[in-house]
């Protein structure tokens, strides 16, 4: 007979993902992901295989509960011509006020990039993936705001938000700074709108 299981997998990965989001995965033991998660090591194997499980699974619900819904203005069938510098705006405020705590640990997929464990393949796709995903959803917003030159405004929009999510780790006050001069490049009309 299985072994059932008496936790919320949700509430667990919440737990996990906070814990690596600010420590990254390899400065997160086992007997922390216990600690955090309430969860002792055996049932956290049997759900999701090891420790790089967990983490796997803190990764998707990084991307699904944190990065997807800010960005989902940006994916709708309709972009409303305001809402990528709302995007800007609102990352901005976050890393200004400074809190939750997990905000001023910057980005975890970006986090894992420069650590031992980006070097792994699974995970350099997902964060190549990642910043893709930035990179359509930023251009969408270029197009709707009628920009000339739509994907140079996502390729500048996306690297001014991997340089904040880096910068927020050891100089947040920088990385506000950052957000503030692609704002004012963005400001004078999104770019320069087309004629017409």
């Amino acid at each position: 007979m299985g072994r059932v299981q008496t936790f919320d997998t949700a509430t667990v990965v919440r737990a996990a993902r906070t814990l690596f989001w600010e420590r990254g995965y390899e400065d997160v033991s086992v007997p922390d992901l216990e600690e955090a998660t309430g969860i002792r090591r055996s049932s956290l194997y049997h759900a999701f295989g090891n420790k790089r499980g967990v983490f796997d699974a803190a990764v998707e619900s990084y991307l699904e509960d944190v990065v997807r819904p800010r960005l989902r203005p940006l994916q709708q069938p309709e972009v409303d011509p305001d809402a990528l510098v709302a995007y800007l705006r609102g990352l901005r405020a976050a890393l200004a006020d400074g809190r939750p705590a997990a905000v001023q640990a910057g980005c975890l997929l970006l986090n894992a990039a420069t650590a031992p464990v980006g070097r792994d393949e699974a995970v350099a796709q997902v964060v190549h993936a990642y910043r893709a995903e930035l990179h359509a959803a930023f251009e969408r917003g270029a197009v709707a705001a009628g920009t000339t030159a739509p994907q140079q405004v996502a390729t500048l929009c996306t690297s001014a938000v991997v340089s904040a999510f880096v910068l927020a780790r050891i100089d947040p006050a920088e990385a506000v700074a950052t957000l503030d001069a692609v704002l004012a490049v963005l400001r004078p009309g999104v770019g320069a709108r087309r004629a017409g």
